[in-house]
């Protein structure tokens, strides 16, 4: 791994940086993008009293709504017009994706390229805008019936609630788009990052204090600093991991020319499924907390039962968590990546696996390949989502930098880094072709 570091070091070249105007556009554009969204989380929802709202917030932040908080960068906590976040988008781009696999018209639109693609974007917009107006209206209910936190409730309340936060999802999603396009990094992404990262600092802060008032160790602390440190590093080297399969393609004659055989390689990479798993793991196994926070007092004991031995740090909720995770890493992984497909592709080009016949054997081997990597990255996944759990059952620790929200976190620096190189490459390409056509003219 040091040699893979050393390697994206010595390409980053700073002078090179210093010169390409192009890249800095984008960096300040996708800069002043998150700043943006970071001032809409402090922007208030029109009419309701914030402080019986940060009240009721405190009893139920313990469930699913205390993770939307996290994604959203505190807006759910102020009750802002971006307290939906993106998630409305990024739930119905996974039930656009389970949809292709399943609607044959779907399935054949994403075979159509770049004119399918698009299409089915923007069946994924309208998803978005009926997905978040339910979430909004849900959520206008909810303060309603929440003590104190409406001043007038009523069906304008409602109706200026719901066009207030899926208007901000929807400019949260145009923002994302703007920063793919005009900025840097996969802009959807970035706005999750920005959200979480937001968190950091404040979270630090509250665990200096606890150590600094002798509710914690230095030890303790210097213990999870080196521990998050080695979970880092072990992420990087995950999400880098590859298993390629030599690929070989024949001689070929066109006309008169012939052209020597090549090999390549097919990339499968170790987690496949991405950050999808502990997602879905974690507001599945949130809805009961959440449900039961908001039945206190109501008398059902075994609902009670049932929040209680699912709370964090209890066996049960580890089990079922671990489980939900490699349930669907395979299941995502099955979505996304369709060996039969590629084997088709491999048939049509006149490519082949050494050893393996062209067509369903290649896709048997595909497969099996395929199955056995995924075993390995469920189990990295399900290490680094449970350890915060057993550090939180084990210490105590009130400070919390889940698995899911660190994959996150990794993941979107690795790739934004790796945009950042390749577009200094770019300029640096660029420069010594025109260093080249110079000195041809001069000669």
């Amino acid at each position: 791994m040091a040699s893979a570091a050393e390697q994206l070091a010595s390409n980053l070249n700073f002078s090179a940086f210093a010169k390409a105007e192009e890249l800095k556009k984008r960096i300040w554009f996708t800069l002043g993008a998150l700043l943006v969204y970071r001032l809409g989380t402090y922007i208030p929802l029109p009419g309701i009293n914030p402080d019986a709202f940060a009240q009721a917030f405190n009893q139920a932040q313990s469930g699913i709504i205390g993770m939307f908080n996290m994604f959203a960068g505190g807006a759910v906590e102020r009750m802002a017009i971006f307290a939906l976040g993106i998630m409305p988008y990024i739930s119905a781009s996974i039930i656009m994706q389970l949809m292709t696999t399943v609607v044959p018209s779907l399935e054949q639109l994403k075979k159509e390229g770049e004119q399918g693609r698009k299409v089915i974007n923007q069946y994924t917009r309208y998803g978005t805008v009926i997905l978040a107006a339910f979430q909004a209206y849900g959520i206008a209910v909810g303060l309603e019936g929440a003590a104190n936190v409406v001043a007038d409730p009523g069906w304008f309340f409602r109706a200026s609630t719901v066009l207030t936060l899926v208007g901000g999802t929807m400019f949260l999603m145009w923002l994302g788009e703007q920063i793919t396009s005009r900025g840097i990094g996969n802009g959807i992404s970035l706005i999750i990052f920005a959200g979480i990262v937001a968190g950091l600092p404040v979270a630090l802060v509250n665990v200096l204090e606890l150590g600094r008032q002798g509710s914690m160790s230095t030890v303790l602390i210097l213990g999870i600093l080196i521990l998050a440190v080695v979970v880092i590093a072990l992420i990087v080297f995950m999400e880098r991991a590859q298993r390629r399969l030599l690929i070989q393609y024949p001689k070929r004659q066109m006309g008169n020319r012939m052209f020597e055989g090549n090999t390549s390689f097919l990339p499968l990479k170790l987690n496949t499924a991405g950050v999808i798993p502990p997602i879905f793991a974690s507001s599945l196994l949130l809805v009961p907390a959440t449900i039961g926070g908001f039945s206190q007092g109501s008398g059902n004991e075994w609902l009670t039962y049932i929040t209680a031995a699912l709370g964090h740090g209890q066996p049960l909720f580890m089990v079922f968590y671990a489980a939900m995770i490699v349930f669907f890493c395979f299941f995502y992984t099955a979505i996304v990546f369709n060996p039969s497909d590629t084997a088709d592709n491999l048939k049509k080009h006149g490519g082949f696996i050494p050893g393996i016949r062209p067509g369903e054997r290649t896709a048997q081997y595909i497969d099996y390949v395929l199955t056995r990597i995924t075993v390995v990255g469920a189990i990295y996944i399900t290490v680094v989502c449970l350890l915060p759990e057993f550090l939180i059952s084990a210490t105590g620790v009130p400070f919390y930098f889940g698995g899911t929200s660190l994959l996150i976190v990794v993941s979107v620096t690795m790739d934004t880094v790796s945009q950042i190189q390749g577009h200094l490459l770019a300029h640096q390409y660029e420069g010594l072709v025109k260093k080249a056509k110079l000195s041809g003219r001069r000669r």
